[in-house]
């Protein structure tokens, strides 16, 4: 079986942010996840809310209360979200928050207010999860891991290279795997075009171990459909070096054991 720990769903329904880099010309609803999910021979997925939809997680929510127990939810939520609102997320299978700053500046930095978003996801043992690059990501790391107990890098933290020492993120994500509290997502290679994946799928390996890596199928690959399949989805992240065991770990029992999921 597997997990996807990675994806996204929306509809021409959904209202749009105000401010976003893409706009989708499709949908991706739920039943058609649901159906890839079985393609795959997945047991269960995780969602994760698309930068395009900013903080309007209605669909999201709505996903999880129709498949209840196969589905999570990773939001992303405006700092001054209410804690009964937070709750209602958490009881309707909401366990992360997400923090997508993949398009920061390489001097910036979370504020005060991003403290206490994070203070809030911490207390309801939501892990956080954040898309984020180079000196970026190593301000990111920097600045959770003092708040948070789990945190989760998406998309191989996005390295500029396959060598950490060219590369502060990658370096940064490399020296935190020794705190126990980081995961990483082996998924989309192709949102790092011209750094070889498998090299530092390898090296996470070392790292981190099979038991704090996880697969996401980042379906439905948004800006970049026309090169992507099921296949590829599945297999194309994952380090050919992994013994069964490994691949059993990174394909399910990490993210069944992370999320929850029975």
């Amino acid at each position: 079986m597997a997990i996807d720990t990675h994806a996204h769903v929306f509809t021409h329904q959904c209202r749009l942010a105000a401010e976003r880099r893409y706009t989708p010309d499709y949908e991706a609803p739920l039943a058609d996840y649901l159906a890839m999910l079985g393609a795959q021979g997945a047991a269960a997925g995780v969602l994760v809310q698309p930068s395009f939809l900013g903080t309007d997680n209605r669909y999201l929510l709505e996903c999880l209360d129709r498949a209840p127990g196969r589905l999570r939810g990773i939001v992303v939520v405006e700092p001054g979200i209410g804690v009964a609102e937070l709750d209602d997320m958490t009881r309707r299978g909401v366990v992360g928050l997400r923090l997508n700053w993949v398009a920061a500046a390489s001097g910036w930095r979370p504020g005060a207010a991003d403290a206490v978003l994070v203070d809030k996801a911490a207390a309801r043992g939501w892990q956080v999860e954040v898309q984020a690059r180079g000196p970026v990501l190593a301000g990111t790391l920097a600045f959770l891991m003092p708040r948070v107990e789990r945190i989760v890098i998406d998309h191989f933290g996005l390295p500029a290279s396959a060598d950490p020492a060219d590369d502060p993120g990658y370096a940064a994500l490399l020296d935190a795997a020794a705190s126990g509290r980081v995961w990483v997502k082996l998924s989309a290679p192709y949102r790092f075009a011209g750094v070889d994946a498998k090299t530092v799928g390898r090296r996470l390996m070392a790292s981190f171990g099979a038991g704090r890596l996880m697969w996401g199928s980042d379906w439905p690959w948004t800006q970049h459909e026309a090169a992507m399949n099921l296949t590829l989805a599945r297999e194309g992240p994952l380090p050919a070096t992994m013994t069964p065991a490994d691949k059993d770990a990174v394909l399910d029992g990490t993210a069944r054991q992370l999320f929850g999921f029975d």
